[in-house]
Order: structure tokens, then C-alpha cells, then sequence
């Protein structure tokens, strides 16, 4: 099993060329003498029935980026597979763009914005701040207007648009929202190490800094970073930059309990005998790409797959059922503050509960005042086993997230 203690293991992946190539040989020997973007418009063309509207035009901006990336890295250059680094980047940008497209306008926009959300919540307030769900939800949503702005405007900068473009087709708005997740988890190095770009805009929001400290800084995302360029930083004067707008942003007790978490689940797993969740939780962790957890593990896609799924499992079973406590605690959803749902929310949510489980909350946030009220106690007042408690009471968590999330 992978040791958690293995900080460097996803530079050696991604530091030097890959083992076997992004695209078969017979792929890139087919392509060979074709313009990228012909490959990517046929990619569009063997994915859909019909050609969408706006396609030529999408396909030339997808191309022109990648292409931007593959001279611009040096990685991909020394790697002798530029071709087929090229295919495989565009593929990638087809898939997602596809997506989003089969999503559709109102389903992508929900998924996008929760996938984004979710990255954020935890950065979107002062670490002083005693903000429960409703308030941090209501800075939240402050913040993703703002970055969507600055999403847009990146957009219509880099592919070199008009100041008042905007997405209009289909498959241009499913462009521009895969745009803007790619966008948002661009890295941004630091002497620390690295941070998600998305991340680094929350921190500043949280710490209320005026605009002209905050600093743009469009030469530090222009270009794409990640997996796809391990490009260097333009400057150290950039760099301390970046370094200062996350420096103190963190509240030490926020790390402690975050550590406790990562400790928990990791022995939560091992007695599971779940040694290839662990180390997938470890790459997770190291910020490892998707190809480079493959290249690690030694996985096939469908394995890749297969894992995930397993992995969510367990990470269900241990924030709702193992583990909830603790877990709810970090997200500041504790029983006694409505599991983090509004006072709106919350009476919606206790009206789809049985009577049965409405008495399992009432006791619960009982026993979170005091803890004489054990859980053997409880199932003695409802008259059931201990483990039908946990069982519903993982029930009860479950609905109250998809309520959170909603």
C-alpha cells in the first residue's frame, strides 16, 4: 500500500515523459498529415448525429489552445509525442465540451456551479468568522457571481473575442462551461506548493481585500496549468504574490480537525480492507491527475472506474454513518445548528421525515447537549435495536445533504 507520507510521488509521475503514449500509435499514424483541428471537428462528428450550430467556430478555438499549451511546455516538447499529446489534450476538451452539451443549459449550469461550490465553501469565509451554513451559502453565492464574471472575461481574452461576446448556441455555452471549470481548477504554483485558481479568488474574498491589492493576476492563469503545461512561474515577484493572498488564510483550527478527518477515514478504510481506497485517497490528496493515479496504480479506465465507485461508497458510509460527527463538524452542520440547513430549509426537510425518525432528531439533538443520552438509550426510547439507529439515522443524514445541496 502507498505510504501517506509520499509527498513527491506525483512529480516523479508527471515530472517525465509517459511511459507509453497519450494516443495509440495507430491513432497518430492516422492522423498524420491532418490539421488538429480537422481531428477535433470529426471527434464532434462521430460523438453527435448532426453537426451543432457554431461547431466550425468552437473547433478552431479548441484547437488553437492546444496547440498554445503543446509549445509552450517544455515537458510535452522534450517528450517527442507531440502529436499525440496534442490528440489526447484535445479529446479531452471534446469529452467535456460533450458533457456538458448532452447536460444541456439548465443541468449543466446545476452541476457546474455545484462542482465549483463545493471546491469553494470551505474557503469562503474568515477564518474568524462564526458564519453557520445560511451565511457562508450567502457569501458563497456573492463570490460565484463575481467569478463568473472573471471567467467570462478570460474567455473572451484568451480566444481573443469581442468585449461583449457572449455564448449563444448550445454546444458555445457547453464551450464556455467547460471553459469555466478548467479555468477555475487551473494551479497556480507557490513556494508551498500549488493551489487551485478558484481557491486562491475565495481566499482573497474571505480576507475582504480591496482590488488593488489583490493584484490581477491574468499573467499567472493565461496560461493553462496542470497536467496539461508545468510551465514556470513568470516571476518571483508574482510568486510572493501568490504566496501572500493564501499566507495566514487558513485557521490552524480548521487544519487540525481537516487532519483528523484524513487520519480517521484513512484507519476507517484499513479496517474496511480497503488498502486501494487508501492509496487512491492519498493521490487524491497529492493532487494527482487522473492519468497519473492510472500510471501509479496500474489501472485500467474501467478499473479507475470501479475504484471510484467503491471509494465514494465508503466515504458515504463514514460522513453519514461512521464517522458523521466529526464530518458534520468540519462542514459546520452539527445537529444542534439544523444539520446546515436554513430555518426554510429545515421545515421542509423534518415534513418529509416518518414521525418515527422526526422523535430520532429530537433525541439527537438532545444527546448533542448532553452526552449521559447514548445511542443505546435512544433505541431503548424508539424501541428499536442499536443498529437500526445508526441505519436510519444514516437515513436522515443522507436526506439532509441532498437538501444542503440542493
Amino acid at each position: 500500500m502507498i505510504a501517506a507520507s509520499t509527498p513527491s510521488m506525483c512529480m516523479s509521475a508527471s515530472g517525465s515523459a509517459p511511459s507509453s503514449e497519450p494516443y495509440s500509435a495507430s491513432a497518430e499514424a492516422a492522423e498524420t498529415g491532418s490539421s488538429l483541428a480537422s481531428y477535433i471537428l470529426r471527434s464532434f462528428d462521430q460523438a453527435l448525429n448532426a453537426r451543432p450550430s457554431g461547431v466550425e467556430r468552437v473547433t478552431q478555438r479548441m484547437a488553437a489552445e492546444v496547440e498554445r499549451i503543446c509549445q509552450m511546455s517544455d515537458r510535452i516538447q522534450a517528450s517527442g509525442q507531440i502529436n499525440g499529446w496534442q490528440q489526447s489534450l484535445s479529446q479531452h476538451r471534446v469529452n467535456k465540451c460533450l458533457h456538458y452539451y448532452r447536460l444541456g443549459s439548465n443541468r449543466g449550469r446545476v452541476e457546474l456551479h455545484s462542482a465549483l461550490s463545493a471546491i469553494v465553501y470551505r474557503y469562503i469565509a474568515p477564518p474568524s468568522s462564526q458564519f453557520g451554513f445560511e451565511g457562508r451559502y450567502a457569501l458563497l453565492e456573492d463570490f460565484m457571481q463575481t467569478f463568473y464574471i472573471e471567467v467570462l472575461n478570460a474567455f473572451r481574452r484568451e480566444h481573443g473575442l469581442a468585449a461583449d461576446y457572449s455564448p449563444r448556441s448550445r454546444l458555445e455555452l457547453a464551450e464556455y462551461m467547460a471553459f469555466s471549470e478548467q479555468y477555475a481548477k487551473r494551479r497556480i504554483p507557490l513556494r508551498s506548493g500549488s493551489q487551485q485558481l478558484i481557491v486562491l479568488r475565495a481566499q482573497a474574498f474571505a480576507r475582504r481585500l480591496p482590488p488593488e491589492t489583490s493584484v490581477d493576476l491574468a499573467m499567472a492563469v493565461d496560461t493553462p496549468r496542470g497536467e496539461e503545461s508545468d510551465i514556470s512561474a513568470h516571476s518571483a515577484a508574482l510568486q510572493q504574490v501568490r504566496e501572500q493572498m493564501v499566507a495566514d488564510a487558513t485557521d490552524p483550527a480548521d487544519g487540525v480537525i481537516r487532519d483528523r478527518i484524513v487520519q480517521t477515514l484513512i484507519t476507517y478504510l484499513e479496517s474496511q480492507n480497503q488498502p486501494d481506497c487508501v492509496d487512491y485517497l492519498v493521490l487524491k490528496l497529492e493532487d494527482c491527475s487522473a492519468s497519473e493515479i492510472d500510471q501509479i496504480l496500474s489501472l485500467s479506465p474501467r478499473e479507475r472506474d470501479y475504484l471510484q465507485q467503491r471509494f465514494k461508497y465508503h466515504i458515504e458510509k463514514f460522513a453519514q454513518i461512521h464517522h458523521w460527527e466529526l464530518v458534520h463538524q468540519w462542514l459546520g452542520a452539527e445537529v444542534d445548528k439544523r444539520l446546515g440547513l436554513t430555518p426554510e430549509e429545515w421545515s421542509r426537510f423534518l415534513s418529509e421525515l416518518t414521525p418515527a425518525q422526526q422523535e430520532l432528531v429530537r433525541l439527537k439533538q438532545e444527546q448533542s447537549a448532553s452526552s449521559a443520552l447514548t445511542d443505546q438509550a435512544i433505541g431503548e426510547a424508539l424501541n428499536w435495536t442499536p443498529k437500526k439507529v445508526k441505519r436510519t439515522w444514516g437515513e436522515v443524514l443522507s436526506l439532509a445533504w441532498k437538501h444542503r445541496n440542493e
